[in-house]
């Protein structure tokens, strides 16, 4: 059961334990939920059309129903996949300190 539960979501979450994880807090512009991205740059980024950089595009929308509007984070990485560049359109990217902090005031748990 416990398997079941991490391979579709049902508990604890994905963690950066393989070092391969990148997490980004995005808050969508005119929404209170904070959501959590993960990218993987080992598999989701993708090389750039100059063959020089790598990038990836990933979209943030709310869980709930209060929250239905999505923001994109756009980060471009140099040819050794070194961050070089963060992007937030519809929304503000924002620290873990501020997830957790929206997390307790829902009742919830990371």
């Amino acid at each position: 059961m416990n398997f079941f539960k991490r391979l579709f979501g049902g508990g604890g979450g994905v963690t950066s334990s393989s070092g391969r994880g990148q997490y980004y807090y995005v808050k969508p512009t005119g929404c209170t939920e904070v959501v959590r991205i993960r990218v993987d740059t080992m598999n989701e980024i993708s090389q750039n059309d100059d063959n020089k950089g790598y990038f990836v595009r990933k979209s943030a929308r709310g869980t709930g129903y209060k929250c239905t509007r999505t923001a994109e984070l756009l980060l471009t990485y140099d040819s050794q996949k070194r961050l070089q560049d963060t992007e937030i359109l519809g929304g503000t990217l924002v620290t873990e300190a501020d997830y957790e902090a929206w997390l307790q005031a829902e009742g919830q748990s990371a």
